[in-house]
């Protein structure tokens, strides 16, 4: 019986920790949506820059925006283009 408790508890745990990681997704996709419409996110404000860009080859690049009006600082990991 208590082993019955114990997989309950753990599928819940397990579901919690799925919809949170989904709507961490979700918001940071809202995040980058709104830097590539130009504004930062945080103060709405036209005054987003790119701080940081690493390329790594032909994988993704990670790249970090800053705001320069509130200090809205976030890195987001971007497709790379890769002909060969």
């Amino acid at each position: 019986m208590v082993d019955i408790y114990l997989l309950l508890f753990m599928v819940i745990i397990l579901a919690g920790i799925v919809i949170a990681y989904g709507y961490y997704l979700k918001e940071k996709k809202e995040h980058l949506d709104a830097i590539h419409r130009g504004f930062c996110p945080k103060c709405h404000q036209n005054s987003i820059d790119v701080s940081d860009q690493r390329d790594g080859g032909c994988g993704p690049k990670i790249v970090s925006y800053t705001c320069l009006n509130c200090g809205y600082e976030n890195s987001f990991s971007v497709d790379g283009n890769c002909s060969l």
